[in-house]
């Protein structure tokens, strides 16, 4: 009998989106936390065979990975796992896999980049809590047709949100690593330089996965690029920003502001500098966190763990 977990539960959904006892021959615990110590969070995982994670909330460093002598399985959801250190996973006879090729249209994390977008430009947030207040009409806002709206990394999701841009008139321009004048004129995208993306964008939505070429890639000499009226709008990875450059831009107002649903450390701690900026809009990563993409991501993870319990494990991710 395999002891399974199911980590970081935030919503309490994972046992009524799925039927967990289609995993064969498996005891299954659910949490509903996230536990960022790395000696509790052992306590909790020692008697564990396998873990299936919510995303990327909960870390297995080399620290705890070679403390957990029972676990053979990291159930990852997703199809990138920036939370595991995967060399010491092999190190330690730890499997990892994922679930890829999502049964819906996958557009959540496209569709939140632009909630948080017209949020930003829109001052919808700030107005709300205002209005709470008895205030009327304190902010003046941005539109955004005719503005340009910058895309860092023109992949999937980079593409939609471009697609967004061209439906609400902005001119859009992108670069990206990968990326081609050929591939962004195909999509009504003008390709630029890096630089020039800082420098132009009025919005500037980040799209590029986390790897050790894009972690830290925005610092304060790309915010020295912006324009002082610019906007950032992150829904990637936290670390693809310098915080410690980000709230400086904002808190110097050298950009107008930023929209942000992800952070370096998960749950942002309540005493986060970002929590007293009020040209910010924070979303407690909420791009994946729909019912369908939970429901998608549990449905996979299921079958990942019969196939590992039947021996022959499937979407294994591997250290190329």
């Amino acid at each position: 009998m395999k002891r399974i977990a199911v980590l970081d539960d935030y919503w309490h959904v994972a046992d009524e989106l799925v039927d967990w006892s289609q995993v064969n021959d498996a005891e299954i615990d659910i949490y509903y936390d996230t536990i960022l110590d790395e000696d509790a969070l052992i306590d909790r995982l020692k008697p564990y065979h396998a873990v299936v994670t919510t995303r990327e909330r909960t870390r297995f460093p080399s620290s705890v990975l070679s403390r957990l002598p029972n676990l053979e399985l990291i159930a990852g959801t997703g199809a990138r796992q920036a939370n595991v250190n995967l060399e010491a996973a092999v190190k330690n006879d730890v499997l990892v896999c994922i679930t890829t090729g999502s049964r819906g249209r996958g557009n959540s994390t496209a569709e939140l980049a632009w909630a948080l977008v017209l949020a930003v430009t829109r001052n919808v947030p700030w107005e709300d809590r205002q209005m709470r207040e008895g205030n009327w009409q304190t902010r003046t806002a941005e539109s955004l047709g005719g503005k340009t709206l910058g895309i860092l990394g023109m992949g999937r999701l980079g593409t939609i949100v471009a697609g967004y841009g061209n439906a609400f008139d902005m001119d859009v321009i992108a670069w990206g690593p990968t990326l081609d004048a050929e591939r962004a004129a195909s999509h009504n995208v003008e390709y630029v330089k890096r630089d020039e993306l800082f420098r132009r964008s009025d919005i500037l939505s980040i799209h590029v996965p986390l790897t050790d070429l894009s972690r830290g890639w925005i610092g304060n000499h790309e915010f020295g690029l912006m324009k002082p009226s610019a906007y950032l709008v992150n829904t990637s990875r936290g670390p693809i920003v310098q915080e410690e450059a980000l709230i400086n831009a904002l808190s110097e107002n050298h950009i107008a502001g930023a929209a942000l649903d992800v952070y370096d450390v998960e749950p942002l701690p309540k005493d986060h500098p970002l929590t007293r900026l009020d040209n910010v809009v924070l979303s407690p990563h909420l791009g994946y966190a729909t019912m369908d993409t939970l429901k998608d991501f549990f449905e996979k993870s299921i079958e990942n763990l019969n196939a590992w319990i039947a021996g022959a494990p499937i979407n294994l991710l591997t250290e190329d």
